[in-house]
């Protein structure tokens, strides 16, 4: 209507849009607004003890099922870095591992308890030996690892980039500190073989570490580290290099060193012939030798079965708490003469 008197005008009842900003009507409008449509369920007592039932039947037959897998796991577990030490440096271990004129040899005996079913995997585990720190992590270079001499910048192997002003092949502290005990397994008079092919993860060896790249001057310095390689075989081929260098994330790890592929009965009893070469006295840590079975959930962990069956007993715990409380305190649907004493106090 126009004010003056004049003619009549017609009034837009449209939004103007403003530039900058989102139609009213599409989809990112009305998303941002809440306005989608959307599946608002009623949480009633029933909906909800109903649910809480179902998920415990659900959680504790996969926790009985897992747990299962992991005790039909057979563990054999020898801790041997105290042992072998012989009984006149028990008091002194750390000379003893780092004199090189006394023998390291060691056998231990091991007695199978249950029937262990081939692959037998061999692990070596350490315990308080923390190769997440964040130093150990960065002193390692992959594309050295890959390429070779043929890179040249090693500056994140410090102090381990260089030996008598010559390159390392593979240079930092990951590979310095390798780990080299080394085992034999034998049964009676006979030997048991170990196959140790393909105990690193095929991506590593086809793609992190050169098949065409050789050690050089590793191990060469005054202050020697762990196990030596071999110079005439290339990285992609030394797979207990490779599995050494993927580093553990906890301080307690286990290692893969190779798999028995026979069987072994009950009451077998297997002599293990050892190299004690590794030093972790100086540093208080613990060398265990593993064997063990495999299931179709992998080794034995007890925790993910533990897991499952600890939430499927909650569930169906609070479950029949709310159940109680229902019956103790029911309320019918749309009821809200609980509310009445806030409508007496707005009338006061």
């Amino acid at each position: 209507m126009d004010l003056d008197g004049g003619s009549s005008s017609t009034v837009s009842t449209g939004v103007q849009e403003i530039p900058g900003r989102p139609a009213q009507h599409g989809a990112f409008y009305q998303f941002t607004q809440q306005n989608l449509p959307a599946c608002k369920p009623v949480l009633t007592p029933a909906a909800i003890i109903a649910t809480f039932l179902l998920m415990g039947f659900i959680f504790i037959p996969v926790g009985l099922v897992t747990l299962r897998a992991s005790n039909s796991v057979v563990e054999i577990v020898d801790r041997y870095d105290m042992d072998c030490v012989p009984e006149e440096y028990r008091n002194n271990k750390v000379t003893y591992i780092k004199d090189e004129l006394i023998s390291k040899n060691c056998s231990r005996f091991l007695k199978v308890l249950k029937p262990m079913k081939a692959p037998i995997y061999i692990y070596y585990q350490l315990d308080n030996y923390y190769q997440n720190h964040r130093r150990y992590v960065k002193s390692r270079n992959d594309l050295q690892l890959l390429h070779g001499l043929g890179y040249n910048d090693t500056s994140a192997c410090k102090p381990l980039e260089s030996s008598h002003n010559l390159p390392v092949v593979p240079c930092g502290l990951i590979a310095w500190s390798l780990f080299n005990d080394t085992y034999k397994f034998s049964r009676g008079p006979l030997e048991l073989k170990v196959n140790r092919k393909n105990i690193a993860w095929k991506s590593d060896r086809e793609h992190k570490f050169g098949k065409h790249v050789y050690p050089f001057n590793f191990q060469n310095g005054t202050l020697i580290g762990g196990g030596k390689l071999d110079p005439s075989i290339p990285l992609g081929d030394q797979e207990d290099l490779i599995v050494w260098m993927r580093t553990a994330a906890l301080p307690s790890f286990r290692k893969l060193y190779g798999r028995i592929e026979e069987d072994l009965d009950a009451d077998d009893v297997i002599v293990v012939h050892l190299k004690n070469n590794y030093n972790t006295y100086s540093f208080g840590g613990k060398k265990k030798l593993v064997l063990s079975t495999s299931s179709w959930l992998g080794g034995k962990n007890d925790f993910l079965g533990v897991a499952n069956l600890f939430v499927g007993a909650f569930c169906i715990f609070v479950s029949i708490v709310f159940l109680l409380l229902h019956m103790k305190n029911p309320r019918p649907y749309g009821d809200t003469a609980y509310l009445s004493w806030n409508r007496k106090n707005i009338a006061s």
